[in-house]
């Protein structure tokens, strides 16, 4: 009896056993449909076994085996197979949460197949005498001539040279005269004529080169509009020389546009395809499969594309590697770049790990010799100078609408010479608190701890965590008064002021509440490339990786908030966030000038960024992590719990340490509430866990994950998130 393990979608940690007969190696990556419980699922064939626990009477039979689909390599499930023994998350979860949800359907497969595909004559095929196939066949005899004569046929071209072409090209398939590819169109841009590089540029550039046979970590910390696009580009094309593939990985679904756009340019005749989530579940499944097929050169996406397999992977790059984005904080609790380290050192292959502001463990394993560093500290454009950075003592002064008399100067100076200027407040809304003057009233959010912000042009209050939404109350809830004030600002209430204070100027305001649709953010950003903005307003969506020519001034606001956060992440990611934003400013010839509004301009924070100075401070942040004992000197894990009731979330937990193994060399923290205790209408928190050794903290969470995962889970739910950065 020939027996596949099949990993399914299903929220226990085990593959599950049943009967194929004739099973072979080939076998395992393929996906199946089987029976489980009293429904049908479909999973994927992860081992083949010759014998299983579960009784003879109770083995059950694979329905079908989905042959249309190409399988997952061995590869690919050997690192699916590593997040699950790293991040202690069922296996058939990860692996099935990863596949596009569409890659099931036959259906689907079959449509993009006839579309996508290309047949390729083979060494023999083209052996193969015409004169041997039978005399009445002609449409046998006609189709081989014309892979013959052309090398390639198209499902297309197949069609017309006969209606039994489908039967054809699967009997020439079975044969081996001839061989499936998925095929896409290349971009017909223009070739671009290659900048040249400064030494620092070049030196990058050479020296990742140099070592492409081996896997190896490079850091490339440049400081921003340093150039390092231009470095991955010139390595990617090294890489695509040797017919190998480059996966990109970049924050945001807002930045693939513009990379993208960048190499169809320098690479107009091959293919490159983006994964995210922004792509219909056709246009996802469709560019999965040539990125499989090894058809696509290059894979543009954002953290999920790790996943993808890639047959020929010569190359990882990860772009604004410090970007929070990268770690999912729900479900799979995995760390996109973690992951790409580990699947570069799978694959024997190079990985870059590109930022002006390194996140403080990349920048540590750079400074202690695990990582190998590399820095760019000079502008690429020529003549083009870091911005001068100036602070506004606000203690003083009286602010309109949250903008000082200095900014509203400054803001004018700029428009009256026609140079453009960006506003950044990284709250979007019209104002984050609705509050009743008479009894002190707030506007608060009925699923989470937080408060309603305030969207004024839709006359709603929002929370920006569960998606909460009810209209905005014409008198006070408790005691009627109608003279509700809305307290602090949001992007809509600066947009308001700015275009009251400025009437001519164009102002666009950029933020999620604007650019939901597919098209909008590359509309705006077509429009501040033509000069059809005179000021930009906008959230952390404007701080990365974007490329403003004619931006010259950047004011930021509120930035103090996030110096009184009881995380100890806080400061690392605002002096990270300005520095990018920051960065937007004079990025080509015309001088640039960086405001920041706050009412403590002697924080070290402050001094460290108009020195631009990230060595030293992060050097600073990283001594202060070493008296503390925090990451990167130690290695944590979070138990979070979360439950209707905050007293069963707590009860859990506390059940929880008690089954904890014993351990000398683990620290376990009491059970306490989440910083946010309330979210999406479930109580919440958790336990901490760390330890000064990697091996020992996985050792104890495989036993404890294991007696954990005995625990009914009836009223809680639970999850381990190993090197956690939200707590």
């Amino acid at each position: 009896m020939t027996i596949v393990r099949v990993a399914l979608n299903v929220p226990i940690d085990s593959l599950f056993d049943y009967r194929l007969p004739d099973a072979s190696q080939q076998d395992i990556g393929l996906l199946v449909r089987v029976p489980f419980g009293k429904r049908h699922m479909i999973g994927v064939i992860v081992e083949k076994v010759q014998d299983t626990q579960v009784k003879p009477e109770q083995l059950k039979a694979v329905d079908e085996v989905l042959r249309s689909i190409p399988p997952l390599p061995t590869q690919l499930l050997k690192l699916f197979t590593f997040c699950n023994h790293y991040y202690h998350h069922p296996i058939g979860m990860i692996i099935m949460g990863c596949l596009p949800a569409k890659l099931p359907s036959t259906k689907l497969i079959s449509k993009i197949n006839a579309e996508q595909t290309l047949f390729m004559l083979t060494e023999a095929g083209r052996g193969i005498s015409i004169d041997s196939l039978p005399a009445r066949d002609k449409a046998q005899r006609n189709l081989l001539t014309q892979f013959q004569a052309m090398g390639m046929v198209t499902n297309k071209q197949a069609k017309v040279i006969s209606q039994r072409a489908p039967q054809l090209l699967e009997l020439f398939l079975t044969r081996a005269w001839i061989e499936k590819r998925y095929t896409v169109m290349p971009s017909q841009s223009k070739v671009l004529p290659l900048p040249t590089l400064n030494p620092e540029q070049a030196d990058a550039v050479n020296t990742i080169v140099a070592a492409l046979h081996q896997f190896k970590t490079w850091l490339l910390h440049g400081i921003t509009g340093s150039g390092k696009t231009e470095v991955y580009l010139q390595v990617i094309a090294a890489v695509l020389q040797q017919d190998r593939q480059v996966l990109i990985l970049v924050p945001e679904i807002n930045l693939t546009p513009q990379l993208e756009k960048g190499f169809r340019d320098r690479f107009p005749a091959l293919s490159v395809i983006c994964l995210h989530s922004k792509l219909n579940t056709t246009e996802r499944t469709q560019n999965w499969l040539l990125a499989q097929a090894g058809t696509a050169n290059i894979i543009l996406g954002t953290r999920l594309a790790i996943f993808t397999p890639l047959p020929k992977l010569g190359l990882i790059i990860i772009d604004e590697e410090h970007d929070l984005s990268y770690k999912q904080q729900d479900g799979f609790r995995y760390s996109a770049r973690d992951v790409a380290i580990f699947r570069a050192k799978q694959t024997h292959i190079p990985i870059v790990l590109g930022s002006a502001t390194p996140s403080l463990e990349s920048y540590h394993n750079a400074l202690t010799g695990r990582y190998s560093l590399l820095s760019l500290r000079t502008r690429a454009i020529k003549n083009a100078a870091l911005p001068v950075i100036q602070l506004i003592d606000t203690r003083n002064k009286l602010l309109q609408e949250g903008l000082s008399e200095p900014l509203l100067n400054a803001l004018e100076k700029n428009l009256s010479q026609n140079r453009q200027s960006m506003v950044f407040i990284n709250r979007r809304g019209y104002a984050p608190i609705l509050l009743c003057k008479s009894c002190a009233w707030m506007a608060t959010c009925s699923r989470c701890s937080s408060r309603l912000v305030l969207h004024l042009q839709k006359q709603l209050l929002c929370c920006h965590y569960c998606g909460h939404q009810q209209p905005a109350p014409y008198a006070c809830p408790h005691c009627g008064d109608p003279d509700l004030l809305p307290f602090g600002q949001g992007t809509q209430r600066i947009e308001a002021a700015l275009t009251k204070h400025f009437a001519t100027a164009r102002i666009v305001r950029v933020d999620r509440d604007n650019i939901q649709r597919k098209d909008a953010w590359a509309h705006i950003r077509q429009a501040i490339h033509a000069k059809q903005v005179d000021i930009l307003i906008g959230t952390q969506l404007l701080a990365k990786g974007h490329d403003f020519p004619e931006l010259s001034l950047v004011c930021i606001l509120n930035a103090d908030a996030s110096l009184y956060s009881t995380d100890f992440r806080a400061e690392e990611r605002l002096f990270s966030q300005l520095m990018q934003v920051a960065g937007r400013a004079g990025r080509a010839t015309t001088a640039g000038a960086v405001l920041i509004q706050t009412d403590l301009p002697d924080h070290p924070l402050y001094s460290a960024l108009i020195k631009h100075d990230y060595d030293h401070y992060a050097k600073k942040l990283l001594a202060e992590r070493q008296t503390v004992d925090f990451p990167p000197y130690t290695y944590q894990t979070l138990l979070n719990a979360e439950a209707p009731k905050l007293e069963s979330a707590l009860n859990f937990l506390k059940h929880a340490l008690a089954i904890a193994p014993s351990s000398q060399s683990i620290q376990i923290y009491d059970p306490v509430p989440a910083q946010m205790p309330r979210l999406k209408g479930y109580e919440r928190a958790h336990v901490l866990i760390q330890s000064h050794s990697r091996k020992k903290l996985q050792d104890f969470l495989s036993n404890w994950y294991t007696e954990l995962s005995k625990i009914s889970k009836a009223k809680v739910r639970w999850a381990i998130d190993v090197d956690p950065l939200e707590f």
